[in-house]
């Protein structure tokens, strides 16, 4: 009996101590579940309160971009109307410059000249007199200035966004010098094939026998001028026979270094310029010197004949070329601006650069590469960001006062 006494009671414990081993169990997981209602609550308060949010914050971003929008739209009308001012403006000033007559200066000995009062100088020594006709036969070859950019003609758009185009004055033959340096040079029987043409594949490949470096060449009477510029070593001028296909010279350019002539082209270290009177290097003697400095080539022999200081600074120039003795040149800014004639240095002295004629070229694509005078025709072959642009120049004689 006491056995089955000793089962009861040891079963009874046991069944109460589960009960209340599952009591606190389901206590337990009655609790974590409150908590997770609880945090469940927390969660979609929060989301309702995000999601205001996020819906005030939509709704005041669609105004702020309808108010962006608006301003834009009133932004845009003010800048077109602007562009639209500006050409008009342009377009006055290119009128005014062409109605306005340039100012230049000459020599006493001009003055007696146009006043035809050699014949009153009988009292005059015969050396004062041999003095005064040297000067009058100096400064009389070439009495032409510039005047206005009578009209402009895009050609075509080919190459790359640097690079120079001229032609022969002595002929109808045209040159195409594609970026910055290079060992050929395409050539086209007149401008009118180049203009039809499709890319330089078309035109003759003229190798030359070394590398031209800058857009700074120059081609006259047949004959091509090309700097030649290697590291440690002094410039170098090669005068190349188109004709014969050969180098018939080579003369050394010693500088201090090898500076950029103009400041918003630093590829261009010396640039050869062609006209009436001849053929001319436009260089900078070194870093520190401001002003470019003019040189008077023999173009047979290579032999500098004089060389001057134009006073003319190097910051901000972009291109320069040469016009019967006088060096026109023109200035920009480095984001690109409307290019500018805005100094002037004559070699005879006839003209000075207060008084010489400020002329503007028309608003473009970005700034000159390289510009260069043809003396046959009277215009300039300009290259403006792989544009080929031709400007015909209205000339007038030098003034004298």
């Amino acid at each position: 009996m006491k056995p089955v006494l000793v089962l009861l009671v040891s079963t009874a414990w046991t069944l109460t101590g589960a009960q209340y081993y599952y009591q606190g169990l389901m206590d337990y997981l009655e609790n974590r579940l409150l908590a997770i209602e609880d945090r469940m609550q927390f969660w979609h308060e929060q989301s309702i309160r995000f999601h205001t949010e996020m819906r005030d914050f939509k709704k005041l971003t669609a105004e702020a971009m309808d108010g962006l929008k608006n301003e834009h739209s009133l932004l845009q009308k003010d800048i077109e109307r602007t562009v639209v001012q500006v050409d008009q403006v342009e377009r006055e000033m290119d009128y005014v410059e062409t109605r306005t007559s340039p100012r230049a200066c000459a020599s006493k000995a001009d003055k007696v000249v146009e006043q035809g009062a050699w014949g009153l100088e009988e009292n005059r020594g015969e050396e004062e007199e041999e003095d005064w006709e040297e000067l009058y036969s100096r400064v009389s070859d070439c009495v032409e200035i510039i005047s206005s950019i009578r009209s402009v003609k895009i050609l075509k758009r080919v190459g790359s966004p640097k690079g120079m185009w001229t032609r022969d004055p002595r002929s109808s033959r045209v040159y195409v010098f594609n970026g910055t340096s290079g060992d050929s040079v395409s050539q086209f029987n007149s401008v009118r094939d180049f203009s039809g043409s499709v890319g330089l594949a078309s035109s003759r490949q003229i190798r030359l026998p070394s590398e031209w470096s800058g857009p700074g060449s120059a081609v006259y009477n047949g004959y091509l001028y090309y700097i030649q510029h290697e590291a440690d070593m002094d410039l170098q001028v090669v005068k190349y026979d188109l004709l014969s296909a050969s180098v018939t010279d080579i003369a050394m350019f010693p500088v201090e270094s090898h500076a950029a002539v103009y400041t918003l082209n630093p590829e261009i270290v010396v640039d050869l310029a062609a006209d009436d009177e001849g053929l001319w290097l436009l260089y900078a003697a070194g870093d520190s010197e401001p002003n470019i400095n003019l040189a008077k080539m023999d173009p047979a022999t290579l032999d500098i004949e004089e060389i001057w200081d134009t006073r003319c600074p190097r910051d901000n120039a972009e291109a320069a070329f040469v016009v019967c003795g006088t060096v026109y040149v023109v200035y920009n800014t480095s984001p690109a601006s409307r290019s500018r004639i805005q100094c002037v240095f004559d070699v005879n002295d006839m003209v000075i650069n207060a008084e010489a004629p400020l002329l503007y070229f028309p608003r473009r694509y970005g700034s000159h590469a390289s510009l260069k005078y043809n003396p046959e025709e009277k215009q300039l072959y300009g290259w403006d960001d792989g544009y080929q642009i031709i400007y015909r120049l209205t000339m007038k004689r030098k003034l004298l006062v």
